[in-house]
């Protein structure tokens, strides 16, 4: 991992029950596998601690590490990190994803809740009048039967169905691989994407937590945004590639909808991009998943791991190969 993941992810505390449990030299940071300290090590390494900021584990890796037997993941996607040979290999690999989930669901929580509010606005134009009518009601806000859309039931999805249940929320969901008797399990209403029962027309808030894949690209383009109804918000903290940006700036420019976006496709946006400006687009810098105190959950995750290892039960994380395509 980089430098400056590694105090983050493993603080005194954690590194302390990491160094209980393995020979690790926790001053040898691999940045460049060709870096020759690191292709001496790699020579006696059976397990990988890898985070943010590790180079690709491709063949020539591998190759140098002949007794390597598992990769421990203290972030959260493994796509691009473990190549086709490495699953040849039948390597053991284990992603602390599960828990870099919990805080993007939980910015998620917090802008459907602010959204609901309409606070965005609401501050906007206290902040241009510098004045309000004491207990003054609000037309058209508030979270009472707000009906909440769920794009993709995946692991950050189901952690927002979760955190949602207390709420007086309609939640409905659409995701082509849960059926109807699993998204009752979920208590969510299943919804296919379109038609004037979909999600999109049907939803005053939309949330997108689908993975990134060539058939996903754009999967909020013209046709969808067009659906939703006047004074929805998009939200969508998965790829910035799931949602058209050229279709968002029509309908944002037009004040039809608003939209909440900690992701964008290009990352970052051009300085001239119209959805800095734009008073009902709200943009955050990619800041939904862990960040500061946070990134140490994902360093736990990975000493968790480490213990069961040295006494020989199962991964508790293990990525499975298989369904990695479709993960989110």
């Amino acid at each position: 991992m980089s430098a400056t993941t590694l105090p983050h992810a493993f603080p005194p505390d954690v590194m302390a029950r990491l160094r209980a449990v393995a020979d690790i030299d926790p001053d040898l940071i691999a940045e460049d596998f060709t870096d020759p300290r690191v292709l001496a090590a790699l020579a006696d390494t059976e397990i990988l601690v890898t985070g943010w900021g590790c180079p690709p584990l491709d063949a020539s890796v591998l190759a140098a590490a002949p007794r390597l037997r598992a990769v421990l993941h203290a972030a959260g996607t493994v796509k691009t990190l473990v190549s086709e040979a490495g699953w040849r290999r039948d390597l053991l690999v284990s992603s602390a994803a599960e828990a870099n989930a919990l805080p993007v669901a939980e910015y998620t929580l917090g802008m459907i809740l602010l959204a609901g509010k309409d606070l965005f606005a609401q501050r906007e134009r206290y902040r241009a009048t510098r004045t309000f009518e004491i207990g003054g009601i609000v037309e058209g806000i508030g979270n009472h039967g707000r009906r909440i859309g769920v794009i993709g039931a995946s692991r950050i999805g189901r952690r927002v169905i979760e955190l949602l249940r207390p709420f007086d929320f309609d939640v409905s969901l659409a995701d082509p691989y849960v059926d109807a008797a699993q998204a009752a399990a979920l208590g969510v209403r299943p919804r296919e994407l379109h038609g004037p029962d979909g999600l999109f027309a049907t939803s005053d808030i939309v949330t997108v937590h689908a993975p990134e894949t060539p058939e996903t690209r754009h999967l909020v383009g013209r046709r969808e945004l067009a659906l939703m109804p006047d004074g929805a918000v998009l939200i969508n903290t998965a790829r910035g590639s799931l949602v058209d940006t050229d279709a968002l700036v029509a309908e944002a420019r037009a004040s039809r909808i608003a939209a909440i976006l900690d992701v964008t496709d290009p990352e970052p946006l051009p300085a001239d991009c119209p959805l800095y400006d734009l008073p009902n687009v709200q943009l955050t810098p990619h800041v939904a998943g862990s960040q500061g105190n946070e990134i140490a959950r994902l360093g736990l995750v990975v000493v968790d791991e480490l213990e069961r290892l040295s006494t020989g039960r199962p991964l508790a994380h293990a990525v499975d190969h298989a369904g990695l395509e479709r993960a989110a």
